[in-house]
């Protein structure tokens, strides 16, 4: 091992790499909604288990400064066949700086891995306001959200950059 300042092939001597990066300089709850309409009589441990229905949106926007906005949007809805037992929503963000990312590759950045960086502490929230509620927590199964991107990609409704500001998947 030596202590030579060699340069990485095709870079000038004592240039920096210039590394993509993401970092995230905020967190923070935009919505929550926790809805239990039949409590108490909902928190009884008695009767099948309930259905539970998912849902996940990821929607990006830039900033006058430079940096980005992402909303990881999560519901779930609980119900039996004698009706609902609880439904919770949620639209978690967080400020993002990118860095070093082509802007062909910024829609996939900021709908895949900027709400990766998200979900842990959505899920969070999720099982605490269940918990809350009366309710064992509800802890959400990890998100393949490069999945969720290429099949929301694939039927059309992912917002191309060159069209404006707001990306979006729903």
């Amino acid at each position: 091992m030596t202590d030579t300042d060699a340069a990485p092939e095709g870079q000038p001597n004592g240039a920096e790499a210039f590394v993509p990066g993401v970092r995230i300089l905020a967190q923070f709850i935009r919505d929550l909604s926790f809805e239990n309409p039949r409590a108490p009589d909902a928190l009884r441990g008695t009767g099948p288990q309930p259905q539970i229905d998912l849902g996940v949106e990821m929607n990006a926007r830039g900033r006058e400064d430079g940096l980005f906005e992402v909303d990881l949007k999560l519901s779930a809805r609980a119900a039996r066949e004698d009706g609902p037992v609880f439904h919770v929503e949620l639209v978690y963000g967080g400020v993002f700086q990118i860095n070093g990312v082509a802007p062909d590759d910024l829609e996939p950045v900021l709908l895949v891995e900027c709400p990766r960086f998200l979900f842990p502490f959505a899920r969070r929230v999720i099982a605490d306001v269940t918990s809350d509620g009366g309710f064992p927590p509800f802890l959400l199964d990890p998100i393949d959200f490069a999945g969720v991107y290429a099949a929301r990609k694939a039927q059309g409704q992912a917002a191309d950059l060159s069209e404006g500001p707001v990306i979006g998947n729903a």
